[in-house]
């Protein structure tokens, strides 16, 4: 079984997410995906609109997500690959060559970013309503 991991915030889901959650299970047999926790958003001076409770219920309900995980720091990452046995670990483009230092645990891809949506998008979008 090879198991596939993505980190995030993912708050107001959109189809940026859902695309990125769907490549990535479909590198692998099992996705986790590491959430950022409230506290650990504050630290990175970002507010999520959704708690982690409920960002974390929205995850577990789709389909190509097996299995969230809380992501409290930076650092956990090398930690959670050889906890959970991971075999590749996927971020978005926009992070190319940030987590390269993980390719000594693990396969490490950056997936293309869906183009004219983001999070930021969407907020901008509903602050102008």
């Amino acid at each position: 079984m090879k198991k596939v991991i993505t980190y995030g915030t993912f708050d107001l889901i959109h189809v940026g997410h859902v695309n990125l959650l769907r490549r990535a299970k479909e590198l692998g047999d099992y996705l986790i995906v590491g959430l950022s926790t409230d506290n650990f958003n504050k630290n990175k001076n970002k507010t999520a609109y959704y708690t982690f409770e409920d960002r974390k219920i929205i995850l577990e309900s789709i389909q190509y997500v097996d299995l969230v995980i809380a992501e409290s720091n930076w650092k956990q990452k090398t930690r959670d690959i050889r906890t959970y046995d991971v075999d590749l670990f996927v971020m978005g483009d926009d992070w190319k060559g940030s987590f390269d230092f993980l390719k000594e645990t693990c396969e490490v891809v950056y997936l293309p970013r869906t183009t004219g949506i983001s999070t930021s998008c969407v907020k901008k979008r509903i602050s102008k309503t």
